[in-house]
């Protein structure tokens, strides 16, 4: 990647790492799936009418907005607010990488290098020892959906690839338009009426904040920047940088919530960041290797 494209990729990790922050102090004023509702609704309304449509097909922008707004939010939101940690949380949606490389392998005939696949069997180990202690108990329903918010956004990624290059920020706005309509009514059905509009009446400068954040740079443009450097690049190179996501999320969640990772949890961490230098910087290494 250009050196400029990779600044760009890691600002995107920054801002979704903060981003499960946010999402931890949103679900804790109102209902999961309707907090995810407005996330949509306003990264949609009002710049769909001043967006032009994006030259993708029709049901590939309604693909990625089902993937990406109601399967993987839906699923992030409600396992938070079910008490997956926020720093957690950050980590272990990062699965993403090996699922994204994994579908476009098999859907797109992308095949990963050796670095790459060291790399990913590095950071699911990690993966691994963060799940091991947390699939008895209540954590396990939490931890599981998680880890299939991380399965749709891989599924997302690969909608996205399959657009081509388009115009993203057209591409995020009009496909954001998708998941409000499910989104609340799934949560009309799951939290029933009378806490949904409690909810609305009682939104505050906190909660606005949180949706305003969730909405425009959280979504609209690092989905956006997100989906023009898939477009640009193989899934490959690019989606290990969301690695970096758990350090912004980590650190936001110590200082802002005060969440404290067990040592177990921390070791996992360390073992998935070793993955992402490997899948970044490995490819460099045995390339010299093979020069000398």
């Amino acid at each position: 990647m250009l050196l400029a494209h990779s600044l760009l990729a890691v600002l995107v990790t920054v801002i979704w790492g903060l981003s499960f922050v946010v999402i931890k102090l949103g679900v804790g004023t109102m209902p999961p799936l309707l907090l995810c509702a407005l996330r949509f609704l306003f990264a949609a309304v009002p710049a769909v009418f001043f967006v032009p449509r994006p030259k993708a097909p029709l049901g590939n922008v309604l693909a990625y907005g089902f993937f990406l707004g109601v399967a993987q939010f839906g699923l992030l939101f409600a396992a938070i607010a079910l008490g997956m940690p926020a720093s957690l949380a950050s980590l272990v949606m990062q699965a993403q990488v090996f699922f994204t490389i994994l579908f476009a392998g098999l859907v797109m005939n992308e095949r990963p290098g050796l670095h790459q696949v060291l790399g990913g069997l590095v950071g699911f180990c990690g993966l691994v020892i963060i799940a091991v202690p947390r699939l008895s108990g209540s954590g396990a329903g939490p931890f599981l959906m998680t880890v299939a918010a991380a399965a749709a956004w891989g599924v997302a990624n690969i909608v996205s690839k399959r657009a081509g290059r388009v115009d993203m920020l057209g591409y995020i706005v009009w496909s954001s338009l998708v998941a409000p309509l499910p989104l609340l009514a799934l949560s009309l059905l799951l939290d029933g009426p009378g806490p949904v509009i409690a909810a609305l009446s009682a939104m505050g400068p906190g909660t606005w904040g949180a949706v305003a954040y969730l909405a425009y740079p959280t979504t609209v443009f690092a989905f956006g920047l997100w989906a023009y450097l898939l477009s640009r690049y193989p899934a490959a190179t690019v989606t290990p940088f969301a690695l970096l996501v758990p350090v912004a999320g980590i650190l936001g969640s110590a200082l802002i919530l005060g969440e404290a990772m067990r040592p177990i949890e921390a070791v996992g961490g360390a073992v998935i960041v070793a993955g992402l230098a490997l899948n970044v910087f490995g490819g460099r290494i045995l390339g010299g290797r093979r020069a000398a």
